[in-house]
């Protein structure tokens, strides 16, 4: 039962953080245009856009930026990279779109620190 209740809390954490990453990417004037998509590939936290930018974003709550980075293993990266292919051939204007893969690191009580071309 504790073990059942320590995921469950981890998962709210995580769906927040993912709310606040996507709150402070919009001021800066960044379009999300998806929300943990998922593929059989693996899943994205966040695809946002701004003009012909896409920026794929690991969202990741940690106590410090190292923290954060170091939490996303080469596993994961080859996942989301893996997810972006197969989003990407849904999108009809791709062959005009610049990739970048992001971090944003949500600290407690500090505004998410969003760590461009992460890997």
């Amino acid at each position: 039962m504790k073990g059942l209740k320590k995921r469950k809390s981890a998962y709210q954490k995580g769906h927040i953080a993912e709310w606040l990453a996507a709150l402070a990417l919009m001021t800066k004037g960044y379009r999300i245009v998806a929300l943990r998509y998922k593929t059989k590939l693996g899943e994205i936290d966040l695809i946002a856009r701004k003009k012909n930018l896409v920026a794929i974003i690991e969202v990741k709550a940690r106590n410090t930026e190292i923290m954060a980075v170091d939490a996303v293993t080469a596993t994961a990266k080859r996942r989301i990279r893996d997810a972006t292919d197969l989003w990407l051939t849904k999108q009809p204007d791709y062959a005009h779109l610049s990739i970048r893969f992001d971090i944003v690191a949500v600290r407690p009580w500090s505004w998410p620190l969003h760590l461009k071309d992460a890997f």
